[in-house]
């Protein structure tokens, strides 16, 4: 339950363009593991030239006096934002109800310093935007970095192939092959692998197998490489014959995971996600069998995959090409088969002296009731090494406010154990940036992804909710400049998306 009172923000046409149409200013700065870094023509947001006037442009959000906390579990899903690239890409705009601007900021790499064990650090910055009193805070979560040395726990995975007829068309069910046999050569010796299919039924096609020595991974390819796409799909079948699988192999002191790869696209069979998992209760809750979802094909069943990873404990990436599989089951492989965290939540204190209003950026799906933050037995969300976890809110400051503005408290439980551990972070209003312009270059990209999330959210056309919400061109901009200054693909990859969603609203 959300104990906060939303109201719709209201952004007018000189809101949406105060902050972007600013003349740049010169100078590098200082790095951004630094102080603040004031942005050039090369990248990033440029400054406003003035305050904003007070008046229309005034928006609304959270009431603290309503409730001053705001509480979630954690969530390192990254669909949402590779489901909308293939759509933009594909000449299409994403389906508003299929944007979740958290997967979008969760997208991009993060400079947040890295705890030295299990746990998390904590990083909480933010910049004014411009508009009145409001600011950009962001929340940064961080897990310690994933060992280069394949230090972790052995992995026993089952993965649960969708062989539908719909996983006939090029980029699914031949892109899944590909995908899990270079995720099993580099698998470790110690680790097991088992592999279920579905279409009309579910079959047990390799049961769980230790990878000790090449005849083993052979027969592991074998099972892959002989996947032929079928009829319908009962992805509750799937489902459940895969968490069977997974719980006659089950190894003790290993991370016990469903690796499920589906279009999602269900038509036979049980097609609710609760229905489905309530089914497989006992190998979620008693033996700790966690769920990582992949998502296959231009058409895509997102709400329904979105949800088997919140209720199976896990999480769900889109893999649209060759390159984003070698991402996902190879660079990323630690981050997806290892676990530093369960029922992680976070929770965020503003000061009511200095916070008159404020909002979280997404989440929609992942709040939980400020009274159950330590309560153990609610639901939290899983996190493995290498990951970062981003939240963004909109905050209005009171006027000439100074002292403490937020803190943040993240709450998870020992993987292994199950003991409970907590951190905190704090900001002070005398640490916010005086714009976009001069904050780190990863909290404007942090930025860009959220701006344009929530642009695609409202459909495009009109401005969004975000304070000083920028039209989609100068969007464009700042992110163009962005992936100059950063170099990085992923930045590039942002912007040429924004490219597509501006075209095509014409």
């Amino acid at each position: 339950m959300d104990h906060h009172r939303t109201r719709r923000l209201i952004a007018g046409a000189a809101a949406a363009l105060a902050l972007l149409t600013g003349c740049a200013a010169g100078g590098s700065g200082a790095p951004d593991g630094g102080g603040a870094q004031r942005a050039d023509h090369e990248g990033g947001f440029p400054a406003p030239s003035a305050p904003r006037p007070e008046g229309d442009g005034a928006a609304r959000g959270d009431d603290p006096s309503a409730g001053r906390l705001s509480t979630f579990a954690l969530d390192v899903d990254t669909a949402s934002y590779g489901y909308a690239r293939r759509a933009l890409a594909d000449g299409h705009l994403p389906e508003p109800s299929t944007i979740r601007p958290e997967e979008f900021v969760n997208s991009f790499r993060q400079d947040y310093e890295r705890p030295d064990g299990d746990g998390f650090s904590v990083t909480v910055d933010g910049a004014r935007t411009g508009e009145d009193d409001w600011s950009l805070v962001r929340v940064g979560l961080a897990t310690r970095t994933a060992s280069s040395t394949g230090e972790r726990p052995p992995a026993a995975l089952t993965f649960v192939i969708d062989v539908s007829g719909s996983m006939a068309e090029p980029g699914r069910l031949d892109l899944a092959q590909r995908a899990l046999g270079t995720m099993t050569d580099r698998l470790r010796d110690d680790d097991s692998v088992a592999l279920v299919t579905f279409s009309e039924e579910a079959e047990t096609v390799l049961p769980m197998t230790r990878l000790g020595d090449a005849g083993d991974r052979a027969r592991v390819h074998d099972a892959i490489d002989s996947l032929e796409p079928a009829d319908s799909t009962d992805l509750g079948a799937g489902v459940e014959t895969g968490y069977a699988t997974a719980v006659e192999g089950l190894r003790e002191g290993a991370t016990n995971r469903v690796v499920l790869v589906s279009d999602a696209l269900a038509n036979t069979g049980d097609t609710d996600a609760d229905s489905i998992l309530e089914r497989v209760s006992t190998a979620r809750r008693e033996h700790g069998v966690t769920l990582f979802g992949v998502g296959v094909g231009s058409d895509y069943g997102d709400a329904l995959m979105e949800r088997l990873a919140d209720k199976g404990d896990g999480h769900t990436v889109y893999v649209s090409d060759e390159k984003d599989a070698e991402k996902v089951f190879a660079g990323q492989l630690p981050r997806n088969v290892d676990l530093t965290a369960r029922d992680a939540k976070a929770q965020v204190a503003f000061d009511p002296h200095t916070v008159e209003e404020f909002r979280l950026v997404g989440y929609d799906d992942r709040r939980v009731a400020d009274e159950d933050f330590r309560d153990d037995r609610v639901d939290g969300g899983e996190v493995g090494p290498g990951h970062t976890v981003t939240a963004l809110y909109a905050v209005r400051t009171a006027p000439g406010a100074r002292g403490r503005l937020a803190t943040a408290t993240v709450r998870w439980l020992d993987p292994a154990t199950r003991a409970p551990h907590e951190t905190s972070g704090r900001l002070e209003t005398a640490a916010l940036h005086d714009s976009l312009a001069d904050a780190p270059t990863r909290f404007q990209v942090t930025a860009t992804a959220a701006y344009f999330a929530d642009l695609l959210r409202q459909g495009v056309g009109g401005s969004g909710a975000l304070p000083d919400s920028p039209p989609l061109s100068r969007l464009k901009e700042s992110a163009d400049g962005l992936a100059r200054k950063t170099e990085d693909e992923e930045v590039r990859a942002l912007a040429k998306a924004i490219g597509e969603a501006s075209r095509l609203r014409g």
